[in-house]
């Protein structure tokens, strides 16, 4: 779908502070999404030297990344980029691995100035969580780009693990069933049990200090998680619904998603 004209959602609402556009197909969705965070790119690099992003890493954000990388106009040797999660003994070249698929999807096509990839191979997990808190609090988070899990989770922040008042910025997780089995209906893995169990995770705190947050939550599997995250109590029972607190929070939904609406 081109760039050149921002899509206009079938329907808007607001639940909390949470805005939600719902669009007629992933596609618009996710330009409309690349059209929001691009213009506050735009706004941000008018006003300060840098702007610094996190980036959610899986097959739900990639019309919003594609649609993000062909904005000619930004500066993107202004921008730090980081990503949220990464998997615990992935061996280096793994596809899976999320440094890995935004390398390929997001950043060798627009070459951020910084890019600061979590080590899921780390020999001290602890002492990574550590290092890229460190890195992260360099600076206030200006952009998250996120999505949702099956099971409500932002990150790799599960509801057993999600902790809206966690006083880390990075921790390492267990991840429970239904977090792993996404990862088999995402095409990531050809069974659960090729998908690992541990990974190095921002909190659900760390996400939320971002001014803006952009979620893009396209496809049928989602439905039950975004009626979850707009029609349920803001819970860890469902780590997303906190994003109704969020002053600067914006939802992007394709139909599929939204059908229980």
């Amino acid at each position: 779908m081109s760039i050149l004209k921002r899509p206009s959602p079938l329907r808007t609402m607001r639940v909390d502070k949470l805005e939600v556009e719902i669009y007629a197909t992933r596609a618009e969705m996710g330009v409309a999404a690349a059209w929001d965070v691009a213009a506050q790119m735009r706004e941000l690099l008018a006003q300060q030297e840098r702007v610094h992003m996190v980036f959610a890493a899986a097959p739900s954000q990639n019309e919003f990344l594609a649609a993000l990388a062909s904005f000619p106009d930004l500066d993107w040797s202004r921008v730090e980029a980081f990503h949220m999660d990464e998997y615990v003994g992935l061996p280096e070249d793994a596809p899976q691995r999320f440094g890995n698929f935004l390398r390929a999807h997001i950043f060798a096509l627009v070459r951020p100035g910084r890019v600061e990839y979590i080590n899921g191979n780390a020999p001290d997990p602890e002492a990574e969580c550590e290092r890229y808190a460190k890195l992260l609090q360099e600076r206030p988070i200006d952009i998250v780009c996120a999505g949702i899990g099956e099971n409500g989770h932002m990150a790799f922040n599960d509801p057993h693990v999600a902790d809206f008042e966690d006083p880390k910025v990075v921790k390492v997780v267990t991840l429970d069933e239904v977090c792993r089995q996404q990862q088999v209906h995402d095409g990531a893995f050809a069974t659960i049990e090729e998908v690992p169990r541990q990974a190095l995770t921002m909190t659900m705190p760390a996400l939320m200090s971002a001014r803006w947050i952009t979620c893009v939550v396209p496809g049928p599997t989602k439905t039950e998680a975004v009626y979850r995250t707009l029609r349920g109590p803001i819970s860890t029972a469902c780590p997303a619904t906190i994003m109704r607190r969020h002053d600067h929070a914006v939802l992007y939904l394709d139909q599929a998603a939204a059908a229980k609406l």
